[in-house]
This record gives C-alpha cells, sequence and structure tokens, in this order.
C-alpha cells in the first residue's frame, strides 16, 4: 500500500484542528485494558508504535497524531498486523490532550514519549509548539508514579524548551539519558543518526 500523502505541518491553531476529542476508552480500544499504557504525543506515521507493539507485546500503544489521515493510515496497518494492542487517536495534543486522556484509570500510563516534534522556528509561530505547560500538567496528572517521561529531538532551542517545561513540574525527576531507552528508533531518530548529526534527549520520572 502506498503511503498517505499529507502536508508536513498543519496549524493547529486553524478551526479544524480545534474540535474537541472525546475522551478515550480503553475497553474500547485494547484487548486486555489492564496492561500498562505507553503513549506516544505527536506519533505521525505511527511506525515508532507499530513495531514496539510487535517487539512487547505486554503493553498497550496509543498513539496521537494531529494529521488525521496519518492516523487512519496508521490503525489501518495496525488493523492488518492483528495488533489488538496498539490504537491511534486523532487529537491536537497541544489543545485537547488532557481532554483526551482524562479517561485512563490512574496508575495505567506509565511511559510518555515526545519525539521529534515539529519546531516551528518563526519566534511568531511559537504558540504553535505541540508542548506547552498545560500539555505536561496534563501527561504528569496521569503518569503512574514511576512512570516515565521520554523526550527527544534534533532541535537544540526546542529540546531546552521542552526539558525547561518538564523540570518546572514538581512531581517529576530528571534522570538524563543519552539514548533511546527502548528497543525501537523513529524514522526521525534513524535518519539523524546516519548523517552524525546530535539528538538531544531526556528521560524524566514521575514521584
Amino acid at each position: 500500500m502506498a503511503r498517505v500523502r499529507v502536508h508536513q505541518h498543519v496549524n493547529p491553531l486553524s478551526p479544524y484542528y480545534r474540535q474537541e476529542p472525546k475522551p478515550i476508552d480503553l475497553s474500547a480500544i485494547f484487548s486486555d485494558p489492564a496492561q500498562p499504557l505507553l503513549l506516544d504525543i505527536g506519533c505521525a506515521r505511527g511506525r515508532f508504535l507499530l513495531k514496539m507493539a510487535e517487539v512487547a507485546p505486554a503493553w498497550n500503544y496509543l498513539g496521537v497524531e494531529i494529521r488525521e489521515p496519518l492516523v487512519e493510515e496508521a490503525n489501518r496497518l495496525a488493523d492488518d498486523a492483528g495488533l489488538d494492542n496498539l490504537h491511534y487517536a486523532f487529537c491536537n495534543a497541544m489543545l485537547w490532550l488532557g481532554r483526551l486522556i482524562e479517561g485512563i484509570p490512574d496508575g495505567r500510563m506509565q511511559m510518555v514519549t515526545i519525539q521529534f516534534p515539529d519546531p516551528w522556528f518563526k519566534n511568531r509561530h511559537a504558540k504553535r509548539r505541540m508542548v506547552n505547560a498545560e500539555l505536561v500538567d496534563a501527561v504528569v496528572g496521569k503518569l503512574a508514579g514511576g512512570g516515565r517521561i521520554f523526550v527527544q529531538t534534533d532541535i537544540e532551542f526546542l529540546a531546552e524548551e521542552m526539558f525547561s517545561l518538564f523540570r518546572a513540574d514538581r512531581r517529576l525527576t530528571e534522570v538524563g539519558t543519552a539514548s533511546n531507552p527502548h528497543p525501537v528508533k523513529t524514522e526521525r531518530e534513524k535518519a539523524v543518526e546516519d548523517k552524525d548529526l546530535p539528538v538531544y534527549r531526556s528521560l524524566f520520572v514521575r514521584a
């Protein structure tokens, strides 16, 4: 199947992307909703989670992406692979992540990944960046005690901005990391490393 073609960037502040999502019901999307959950925010085509769901089936995986055609494509691939521990949701995480995940039971979400989000380089577009104080609060509020948040990007200023937002939350401890703690790499991560360019990473743990 040919890959769905979409714009690389969409404006998260445009009217279409302001629509409020329904809260996720884990029992409706996973065969075993009691398994620990990994949430990947800004999952793009979802290939990272597709592979993770295969190599570590004792977890459930939820990908969140703002480009709806990519969500539809990813769910088709998950269905074709028979993966009942994997689901993708269309959501503007910058505005509505808290609403999407509010139905997740406390203690279920054990890992959150944010990998290579759109940097929106121009200062006038900074308000479009996905990671903001509201997103951090929503994620940390749902994260289990001892749960982890892994953040990585190849854009240095964006790394510092995101790390600072998570560092400001007193419920988290930064433990840092020089490598990806998962057995799978995103397409972007592999492309950056193939060019011998730096990747900025950090890992945070919920008290």
